[in-house]
């Protein structure tokens, strides 16, 4: 019987946006906050906005939010009851969830022996076939070395998918056409594997050719309860990390949807899951769906599913974790209206998403009704190079998918960050699209449809990265000449004086409304 425990105190082991998101439902449910942060985020928004915070080390991940031995002594030293890893980072470590358990702190997220199943590509395939989840032809053990890859690749068919079995985010994975392809790029995948998760093991399935990414919305909790909460659409991908998304999704019918559901509750129960969790499948042009794996975490994109169904995905998974039964059955759960999410990223579109850090000293958000927006920065805040480069997630709703698609249209003409490019132009791009609008879209639209970018030349990896260090580094002396500036004009003067200069600077009129966290 599983005891019921009710959290005091949480730990959000994560940074930016979702903190954030995390502590904003752990504050609704009466729960305090403790915040963690590395020396560059010392004056970051999730810091300020935590009951407590603690200094866990220096910037880069691995010595501060990958390092499990000072998460959890600040854990323990704060008297935490439990820790939420956001996603990313340490969000599907299994030791992390034992270093948890050993300490009495509750992970919230599932138990270790589904994440040890699901959280490795081929053990998920196995389990998947044996609770009869329809799975994409392929491999059911990682691949011996090269020889047995291009021979489990002939044996497959071209084109395969050769993939990192601890992978995800698209790290690892290539589409191969060949036995050539394959042979050139069988070291360099494994390598990135290794460096990405410590891990080269890779396996191969056939890829299917342009088909769409649809993934289900999960919650199980302790007592065998599970329900979903429809579908996601996240076709829309560049270098198969997922840009926008939306629900519900214009690939499926409502027959195919329940089918879709029932899977994947399918695919959880086998695995004895018992959190919230996204099963992600691809879907072929004659609508048959496939397995494709289980993200066993709080997902980037939960928003839009919070939209359509009026659910706090992260308050179930709270309470999950802290013992309580599912409070909906699945026929209570309805999916209305349309939602649209945008990741708002610190990059430069029209130089090939180089990254794009440093010192945001204007910001505007978009409002009105049927918007959300999940933000981690602030006027004066900045964004460092240390992380993922993402700043925000823009969410919008509305009656139907084209009055959404409008909706999103005005909101991101609303959005300024200024200080650093952001990746809005490009959903503006995106979002005209004719095949967009029409909802012809496949896993490849971005490459096809909206970036005329060609093959990066041999090397422009290091060029890329030199750049972007340069690039800081004249940001940061920019950065400090208006940090000067923006502290002069805060400590002397009237406000009414810098709100103008700010109208200015924007070249909007003083009636637009700024918001500023300081």
């Amino acid at each position: 019987m599983t005891e019921y425990r009710k959290f005091k105190k949480v730990l959000v082991a994560n940074r930016g946006e979702i903190a954030i998101r995390v502590a904003r439902a752990c504050k609704e449910m009466g729960i305090k906050v403790v915040a963690v942060y590395s020396d560059v985020d010392r004056n970051a928004l999730h810091v300020r906005y935590a009951d407590e915070a603690y200094h866990i080390g220096a910037s880069p991940a691995a010595e501060s939010y990958l390092d499990i031995d000072k998460i959890i002594n600040v854990a323990v030293k704060s008297g935490c009851d439990a820790i939420h890893p956001g996603y990313g980072f340490l969000a599907e470590n299994s030791e992390f969830v034992k270093a948890c358990e050993s300490n009495n702190i509750t992970f919230i997220g599932p138990n270790t022996e589904s994440m040890y199943i699901l959280g490795d590509k081929t053990r998920a395939r196995k389990r998947m076939m044996e609770a009869g989840v329809p799975v994409v032809p392929g491999m059911k053990d990682p691949v011996k070395d090269l020889d047995d890859a291009l021979a489990k690749a002939d044996e497959i068919g071209y084109p395969i998918m050769f993939k990192a079995s601890a992978g995800g985010g698209g790290k690892g994975m290539r589409i191969v056409n060949s036995a050539d392809e394959l042979s050139s790029l069988y070291g360099l995948a494994k390598g990135e594997a290794l460096n990405a998760f410590g891990d080269d093991r890779m396996y191969i399935e056939k890829y299917i050719e342009n088909p769409r990414h649809v993934e289900i919305q999960v919650a199980r909790d302790k007592y065998g309860n599970a329900v979903h909460l429809y579908e996601r659409e996240c076709s829309i991908q560049r270098r198969h990390q997922k840009v926008i998304e939306e629900s519900p999704s214009t690939a499926i019918n409502d027959e195919v949807r329940h089918k879709m559901g029932e899977a994947a509750i399918k695919a959880v129960a086998a695995s004895n899951y018992d959190s919230v969790g996204t099963v992600e499948f691809l879907v072929d042009k004659n609508m048959d769906f496939y397995f494709l794996e289980v993200n066993t975490r709080l997902q980037v994109e939960h928003p839009v599913s919070e939209m359509v169904t009026g659910l706090d995905i992260v308050k179930i998974q709270i309470g999950i974790a802290e013992g309580k039964p599912l409070t909906h059955k699945q026929e209570e759960i309805h999916q209305i209206g349309h939602a649209i999410e945008c990741r708002i990223y610190a990059e430069d579109p029209d130089k090939n998403f180089m990254p794009s850090p440093g010192l945001i000293y204007g910001l505007r958000f978009p409002d009105g009704p049927g918007v959300r927006n999940d933000c981690g920065v602030y006027v004066g805040g900045e964004v460092p190079i240390y992380y993922d480069p993402m700043v925000a997630k823009l969410i919008v709703w509305a009656k139907d998918r084209e009055a959404a698609i409008a909706r999103m249209k005005r909101a991101l003409s609303e959005y300024v960050i200024k200080g650093i490019k952001t990746t809005i132009p490009f959903h503006q791009k995106v979002l005209r699209n004719e095949n967009f609008l029409k909802g012809n879209i496949t896993t490849d639209f971005v490459d096809k449809e909206v970036l005329a970018v060609p093959q990066p030349r041999k090397g422009s990896k290091e060029v890329a990265i030199a750049a972007a260090s340069i690039k800081e580094f004249l940001r940061e002396k920019e950065a400090n000449k208006k940090l000067v500036e923006f502290a002069e004009t805060c400590s002397g003067g009237s406000p009414w004086k810098y709100a103008g200069r700010e109208a200015s600077l924007f070249g909007t009129n003083f009636g637009d409304i700024y918001k500023y966290s300081t």
